[in-house]
């Protein structure tokens, strides 16, 4: 049988049955797992303080040398035990390594939870034929669950979305398939080595009761899951596309350590000029001499302005679409949506068919940003929340100021720098007829179902009303 792989690792987490997987994998001809190689407590096994000539100090120094290590001096398929709170350096070369096997073993969170919680009080982690069994009821604690569930989660994605970008496969294996021969042959298969005539025989399950008997509160822990959002029934779905940083577009201050990140459709200009006042302004940096630029301004400050969606998304309208530069988006919002458009560079005849234009745009927006239609999703009315998302590719800004309350939060900011603040310069106004004049209810209700995660996440109140 011809093999696929050179090497394997088990992604796995405690009291998933991550021992006895790895002994039935080190009974299949020419496979040697080395157990969690990169626990931070240990090396492969309890206790055990080296492993291949590599000590502990050794493994911090260079972990992927006792990688390469363990390969080379493996017969075999080597692999090893990943848990998420392992070293965190070897997980992306690993990911990324194509000849490695990815086993991901699974279990129920709550079993593997209350599992973990009974070996805490006992001390026994394993249950061989030569020890006996030790029990204990332990307590539910609904909070210490949910940080558990978050973390396993978070993995699994990371995990998921790697393989998927790579265009690998993992071979899935849950806890309650581990003592089944066929699929654990299913998993020699895989790895392209012999399977197994019987299963090992020398751990056993531990904790067998039901979950209810296995903890003192068990009322309370079934209170606390039916308040768990197992399914995520709250969340915002997101079907943005990720945005890039976008460093080329900051704008610093010559003369003091400051750096706007701006947000496009937000008050770009009025800001760009009050930073004007501080000897000038520099950009078009890339991340390296942006680097640089800080570097050499120890205590330097970086900020945002977030900008109403409403005001915010009648500014795009305006600037992007009425004034006919986006051309290709204007003929296919015309033609595909039917959306009724004024000649480029020309307003609406009066306030209600403006009115009935933005709201349009509105919902043609809602369908952009949803994945809905063929157009890209422009980044002056792009969520705010995904452009913020973008700049924590690179850094995430010191402060996120807010356009109606901007003249407080640039004297707070320079305060910080210990410098005066200059005077904000008015904002320019563009030739189409303004917000106020065609703002109403339907405007707002159009508005948040386009931004619901603008809404959400930065708390704004209607347009024009002060935060509730």
């Amino acid at each position: 049988m011809g093999r696929r792989f050179d090497s394997f690792v088990m992604f796995a987490e405690m009291r998933t049955g991550s021992n006895f997987l790895e002994a039935n994998l080190n009974a299949m001809p020419g496979v040697v797992c080395h157990g969690e190689v990169f626990n931070p407590y240990f090396i492969g096994k309890l206790n055990q303080t080296s492993l291949f000539g590599f000590s502990m100090a050794d493994r911090e120094a260079n972990p992927m040398a006792l990688i390469r290590t363990m390969r080379a001096q493996t017969g075999g398929v080597a692999g090893f035990r990943y848990f998420h709170d392992h070293d965190p350096r070897v997980l992306q070369p690993v990911l990324e390594d194509k000849l490695c096997a990815k086993i991901i073993l699974t279990r129920n969170p709550l079993e593997s939870y209350v599992s973990w919680k009974i070996a805490q009080a006992t001390g026994q982690w394993k249950l061989t034929g030569a020890k006996a069994p030790k029990t204990a009821q332990v307590r539910f604690d609904a909070a210490e669950f949910e940080a558990h569930v978050t973390a396993l989660q978070a993995f699994q994605v990371q995990l998921m979305h790697a393989l998927q970008v790579s265009g690998q496969t993992a071979f899935y294996i849950d806890y309650e398939d581990i003592n089944d021969l066929d699929v654990l042959n299913g998993l020699a298969s895989f790895l392209g080595v012999e399977g197994l005539a019987g299963l090992d025989a020398s751990l056993k399950k531990q904790n067998p009761e039901e979950i209810a008997q296995k903890v003192v509160n068990p009322e309370e822990m079934e209170r606390s899951l039916a308040r768990m959002d197992r399914f995520n029934l709250g969340r915002t779905p997101n079907f943005e596309p990720r945005r890039a940083p976008m460093v080329p577009q900051f704008v610093a201050a010559r003369r003091v350590g400051l750096l706007y990140m701006p947000v496009p459709g937000g008050p770009v200009a009025q800001v760009t000029g009050w930073l004007q006042g501080f000897g000038g302004v520099e950009g078009g940096f890339t991340q390296k001499t942006l680097r640089q630029w800080k570097k050499a301004r120890p205590g330097h400050r970086s900020f945002t302005v977030l900008r109403h969606p409403v005001a915010r998304a009648h500014e795009a309208f305006c600037a992007q679409i009425l004034s006919g530069d986006f051309a290709q988006i204007r003929e296919q919002m015309g033609k595909i949506h039917k959306l009724d458009l004024p000649a480029p560079g020309a307003d609406y005849a009066d306030a209600a068919a403006h009115r009935a234009g933005f709201i349009g745009f509105l919902a043609w927006v809602r369908l952009n940003l949803s994945g809905q239609t063929s157009a890209r999703v422009d980044v002056h009315w792009a969520s705010q929340s995904a452009i913020l998302q973008g700049f924590a590719g690179f850094q995430g800004p010191d402060m996120v100021l807010r356009e109606d309350g901007l003249t407080a939060g640039l004297s707070f900011l320079l305060a910080e720098v210990g410098e005066a603040a200059p005077p904000l310069p008015p904002a320019p106004a563009h030739d189409f007829m303004p917000l106020r004049d065609i703002y109403s209810a339907e405007v707002e209700a159009a508005a948040r179902e386009a931004y619901a995660r603008d809404y959400l996440a930065f708390g704004f109140a209607d347009w024009g009303q002060p935060p509730r």
